[in-house]
């Protein structure tokens, strides 16, 4: 697995990122340490949360887990949620156990964006704050908030995606790094969806997210992955990851789950590296 560094402050993050929504939300404590301490062992070194998971549940078990591991070598990032004039990221510290939070991120956009920037400025000048990211963003949004932002996380997998070429191609002249998270589209693009919902899957869970997937563009590219699924011999999940794991220009893609073996099937994916598999998969 590739390891990088965000700048411009250097944070080590990996190919393979963690994301923590699950934590608190649909798997306890323990499940969540067991987790947790799988990706550090596999070599993650992106834990990535926010105050908003589980009203502050994953921050809280994620703080803990820090606490009575101490690993050395990895980046925590977070985000808080709008309208952003009052800037307070004291709670998030407090779940978390640090004093400085690696990678905050503003969790989507809003108008108070553009006036919040004396007060991102003095999270970072202040040292609270290494680096400063946006999620859930578009070029024009980017373009809008100027140079403070050194990371840029997205929506991105074959079903749905926010990352357009024109997006990339800014945040490569511009040293942002990219990183996308739901690679298997919460679950959609494995297709245990297409005779209802999964009783309690992230879409019974978040019930928001069914409008993001079920609709006919997406199914139209699920029945393409299906299709070369049947026909490769290689499960829609392992295709799915191995596309999302190998797009040109992103620093670290984001993966959830439950069980140890969620994050092994992304790892697993990362040997499958075919160009025209993956054309095809888009054609």
């Amino acid at each position: 697995m590739k390891l990088a560094a965000i700048t411009p402050a250097a944070l080590p993050v990996s190919q393979i990122g963690l994301g923590c929504v699950t934590l608190g939300r649909e798997i306890d404590e323990a499940a969540s340490c067991a987790l947790l301490d799988h990706a550090l062992t596999r070599g993650v070194r992106l834990f990535d949360t926010a105050a908003a998971y589980g009203h502050g549940a994953s921050e809280s078990i994620l703080g803990r887990w820090l606490a009575s591991r101490r690993p050395h070598g990895i980046t925590i990032a977070t985000k808080i949620l709008p309208p952003y004039d009052r800037i307070d990221i004291s709670a998030s510290m407090q779940r978390l156990g640090v004093d400085q939070i690696d990678l905050l991120y503003l969790h989507q956009w809003h108008d108070s964006v553009l006036a919040a920037g004396p007060a991102l400025d003095e999270l970072l000048l202040s040292g609270k704050v290494k680096a400063l990211g946006l999620s859930n963003v578009t070029l024009e949004q980017l373009h809008a908030t100027g140079p403070r932002f050194s990371v840029v996380q997205n929506n991105h997998n074959l079903a749905v995606s926010d990352v357009s070429d024109t997006l990339r191609a800014h945040c490569a002249e511009n040293g942002i790094a990219l990183v996308t998270y739901s690679p298997l589209g919460a679950g959609f693009l494995t297709g245990k969806h297409q005779h209802g919902v999964q009783s309690g899957s992230r879409f019974d869970l978040v019930p928001g997210h069914q409008d993001v997937y079920f609709h006919s563009g997406s199914y139209h590219r699920l029945a393409t992955l299906e299709a070369v699924s049947a026909r490769t011999g290689h499960s829609q999940a392992h295709l799915a990851l191995a596309w999302a794991l190998h797009q040109p220009g992103i620093a670290s893609v984001l993966v959830g789950g439950r069980i140890p073996a969620h994050l092994d099937q992304a790892f697993a994916a990362l040997d499958l590296d075919d160009p025209a598999l993956f054309a095809e998969l888009t054609a």
